[in-house]
């Protein structure tokens, strides 16, 4: 469906993709500043990521001595990954006015008649996985990602000349 948009109309468009632009600035801004933080194991373990989430600082509480080195390392894996869910969390209730403003923006494909909707062609990032780097989970998916497949193609025979010619390599 497209629209007939006057001068004004356009005009007043950008003036709010303008606005918003300042507004999303100004929220990268503040997301420098989160802090995400998260305590395990009775607060023997606590671990603060920064809005990137990365570590930050990390703090044993009393008693952590009590832990054998796998349980610690464990306790502290846990609340790295807690302490980055958390920050997320914070970055996504920052960020929820923007994705709000922008679902109220007009679309391309309704300004400029035969566009298509790039929003919806935008790629979706995955989430990274969370396991241990040789996990088989990981395998599974550096397997599945070798390449790229492609539907609805022809197969070509490859042709080997049997005779050298200017493209043979010993030439």
């Amino acid at each position: 469906m497209t629209h007939d948009f006057s001068r004004g109309d356009v005009a007043g468009l950008m003036d709010e993709v303008q606005s918003q632009l300042r507004n999303i600035a100004q929220l990268q801004r503040q997301r420098t500043a989160l802090v995400g933080k998260a305590t395990v194991r009775g607060g023997r373990v606590t671990v603060s990521v920064n809005a990137d989430g990365v570590v930050i600082d990390v703090k044993f509480g009393r008693n952590v001595e009590e832990l054998e080195y796998a349980d610690l390392a464990r306790a502290v894996l846990q609340a790295s990954q807690e302490a980055a869910a958390d920050v997320m969390r914070q970055t996504q209730e920052l960020m929820a006015p923007v994705q709000e403003d922008r679902a109220r923006l007009p679309k391309l494909s309704d300004l400029v008649e035969g566009m298509p909707d790039v929003r919806s062609m935008m790629p979706t990032m995955d989430r990274a996985p969370q396991s241990k780097p040789d996990a088989p989970d990981r395998a599974a998916a550096a397997a599945a990602d070798q390449g790229m497949t492609f539907d609805n193609v022809e197969t070509v025979e490859q042709v080997i000349p049997k005779k050298p010619g200017v493209t043979d390599s010993g030439w």
